[in-house]
C-alpha cells in the first residue's frame, strides 16, 4: 500500500464561519495506480491534492504515505518527505524563468543534495524520457507550452518518486498537445510509476485506471475504468 488516508478533514476557518473542504475521506492507493481525480469547483479535490502532497496537513484523520504517517508532522520535515517522495507537476508548469531546462530539472536534486555530475547526469536522463534531450540548454521562454509541460514532468520524474501528483497537466494546452502529454503520462505509469492527477476534463480522466469523483468534500465515485 502506497497511500491510506483514513477520516481525513480539512477545515478552513473564515472569520467566525468554519468550512469543511474536506469532509471525512478514506482512500487507499497501491502502488503503480494510475488515478483521476475529479470534481467541480469547490468541491474539495484541490484540498485533498495538497494533502496527498504534503503541501498542507489535514485538521483531523490520518495520512500514511509509505508506511509512515505524515498528517501531523513539521514543516520542514513534510518538505523533506515532499522532495524525496512526490514529484509534481502543475497547470501553470512553474519553471524558473531564468534558468536552463537542465537547471529546473536539477532543483529537487540540489535540494536533495546530489553532487553536480551525479545532479547532471539524472537531469539528462529525464529530459531524454519526454524527448527533450535537445533542448536542455533552452529556457522556458524558448520553449512552447507543450516544452515546458514536458521539463515540468522531467523534473518531477528525476528525483524517482514514490508518486507523481499532477494538477490539470493540460490545463493550459491545447487539445492535441494535451494528448501528447498523456501519452507521457501512459509511458510514466507503464514504466511502474504512480500518478495521481486533478483534471475536470472527462477525456483525460479517461487515461487513467481508476477515476474519484468528489463532491462537498466527500469521496460520490470511486471506479475502475476499462480500457
Amino acid at each position: 500500500m502506497l497511500i491510506e488516508v483514513n477520516g481525513v478533514k480539512k477545515i478552513y476557518e473564515v472569520g467566525i464561519q468554519k468550512i469543511e473542504a474536506v469532509a471525512g475521506v478514506d482512500l487507499k492507493i497501491d502502488r503503480n495506480e494510475y488515478i483521476s481525480i475529479m470534481g467541480p469547483s469547490g468541491s474539495g479535490k484541490s484540498t485533498f491534492m495538497n494533502i496527498l502532497g504534503c503541501l498542507d496537513t489535514p485538521t483531523a484523520g490520518t495520512y500514511f504515505l509509505n508506511g509512515k504517517e505524515v498528517s501531523n508532522l513539521e514543516d520542514d520535515e513534510l518538505a523533506r518527505i515532499r522532495n524525496r517522495e512526490i514529484g509534481f507537476v502543475f497547470q501553470t508548469f512553474n519553471l524558473l524563468p531564468r534558468a536552463t531546462a537542465m537547471q529546473n530539472v536539477e532543483l529537487p536534486l540540489i535540494y536533495g543534495g546530489v553532487p553536480t555530475e551525479k545532479r547532471r547526469q539524472r537531469a539528462r536522463e529525464a529530459l531524454e524520457s519526454v524527448g527533450l534531450a535537445d533542448r536542455a540548454d533552452h529556457r522556458p521562454n524558448e520553449l512552447s507550452g507543450g516544452q515546458r509541460q514536458r521539463v515540468a514532468i522531467a523534473r518531477a520524474l528525476v528525483n524517482r518518486p514514490s508518486i507523481i501528483l499532477a494538477d490539470e497537466p493540460t490545463g493550459n494546452l491545447d487539445s492535441k498537445t494535451g494528448e501528447e502529454i498523456m501519452q507521457i503520462f501512459k509511458k510514466i505509469h507503464q514504466a511502474g510509476n504512480t500518478i495521481v492527477m486533478v483534471t475536470h476534463e472527462q477525456y483525460i480522466a479517461e487515461h487513467s485506471r481508476r477515476v474519484i469523483r468528489l463532491l462537498d468534500g466527500k469521496i460520490e465515485v470511486d471506479e475502475k475504468v476499462s480500457h
